[in-house]
């Protein structure tokens, strides 16, 4: 795979430690989202659709800082929203890296090559842009022109400067295995990592047609994994080979979603990255008190179709420290079975219905910000300064 050696050594001593230490729930990566406002409007994404005084808000640089460390992850994925709107972001990621935190600065590239100044090469560092595909698939998803080859142009240039760039893909019903294996090709050609999920059925998301069940899933990576065996590709995936195989339908995983924490404006979101349904001002409070059996697939019916890495990366990961047979069973990709039988797949037949949510999170919000402006007219407080400033 094409996580540096440095990178799994250190994240592999940090889950076996929290494996001696007896810890049966810890964080592996921490989703940092310092706002919500974005320059494209994807149609697969549920994360943009909030009022302008939301989408405004900003997290400072010492409260993104203090969720660092209050979590403790080894990783920390810098998503939003596009990040690089953010007028603090090189302090972010400076003060993330003095940690010796492994930062992956997810970004549609639109400004990345602008902005490129802001950082400082480090093995501690890379870019994760967005590419959904080659230039028709991903300018499709992102519905704007043109954006393809800017993401590319501006990968060259951050290469150049000495940055590690990966890319992350996220994949709908609308591709083929040929067209996936493809722009796996192309990517491991441009010298980059890969990431690449099945995307998650986001209950906003102006796209609702083309997100793939967990059956579709399986047989287009297993068709993706035979093309690239065919080929003799050795792509630059940045995932585990355990992942793989999850994807391809030979492993029986639950989602271990408080492996990625999400820290946001709002606060610490319960349960997951992909899934808002309540928030708490402290990562403690996030442990202790969210109901976590009453989530994953088979438990409820947001998860049913989910197969994302940020909820089962984190179980591969773990499972690879319990058995770490399975590792030199399945070292990489051209191990991986692509006929036969599938894992049993999980009953969803107990799934418990889906609550909407939502607009009560989004009222409360707003309440809130409401209060702060109260507040600042009557001299109590800056904040709302502070976020017109961070807005600008």
């Amino acid at each position: 795979m094409s996580v540096s050696l440095h990178q799994q050594v250190r994240v592999g001593a940090y889950v076996a430690k929290q494996t001696l230490m007896g810890r049966d729930k810890y964080p592996l990566v921490l989703f940092l989202e310092p706002l919500f406002r974005c320059n494209l409007a994807c149609p697969g994404c549920g994360k943009i659709d909030y009022p302008a005084p939301i989408l405004n808000k900003r997290l400072s640089v010492q409260e993104c800082l203090d969720a660092v460390d209050e979590c403790g992850a080894p990783v920390v994925a810098i998503p939003g929203g596009e990040p690089l709107i953010h007028k603090e972001i090189g302090e972010i990621v400076e003060g993330i890296v003095a940690r010796k935190k492994f930062v992956s600065l997810c970004t549609n590239a639109l400004l990345l090559e602008k902005k490129l100044d802001l950082f400082k090469p480090s093995p501690f560092l890379f870019f994760s842009v967005h590419l959904d595909g080659l230039a028709e698939e991903h300018d499709h998803a992102v519905d704007q022109k043109g954006t393809f080859k800017i993401a590319v142009k501006a990968i060259k240039a951050a290469q150049d400067k000495g940055f590690n760039v990966n890319v992350n893909a996220t994949i709908f019903d609308n591709m083929t295995a040929k067209q996936v294996a493809d722009y796996l090709d192309f990517a491991t050609d441009l010298g980059v990592g890969i990431s690449i999920s099945p995307g998650y059925a986001y209950e906003r998301a102006e796209d609702k047609e083309h997100f793939l069940s967990r059956e579709k899933t399986k047989n287009l990576f297993r068709d993706i994994f035979k093309i690239g065996k065919d080929r003799g590709r050795k792509w630059n995936l940045s995932h585990s080979s355990l992942f793989l195989n999850f994807l391809a339908g030979n492993e029986e995983y639950m989602c271990t979603p408080w492996g990625s924490p999400t820290r946001n404006v709002f606060g610490w979101q319960k349960p997951c990255y992909l899934l808002g349904e309540g928030y708490v001002s402290t990562f403690k409070e996030l442990m202790e008190t969210t109901e976590w059996e009453k989530y994953g697939t088979g438990k409820y019916e947001k998860c049913s179709n989910c197969m994302a890495h940020c909820g089962y990366e984190p179980t591969a990961a773990m499972d690879a420290v319990k058995n770490p047979f399975k590792m030199f069973k399945i070292p990489n990709m051209f191990k991986i079975k692509t006929e036969g039988p599938m894992a049993p797949e999980i009953d969803l037949s107990n799934a418990r219905p889906a609550e909407d949510m939502h607009d009560a999170l989004v009222e409360n919000e707003m309440e809130k910000i409401k209060r702060e402006k109260e507040e600042a007219k009557a001299g109590k407080t800056t904040l709302i300064d502070k976020n017109k400033e961070y807005a600008a």
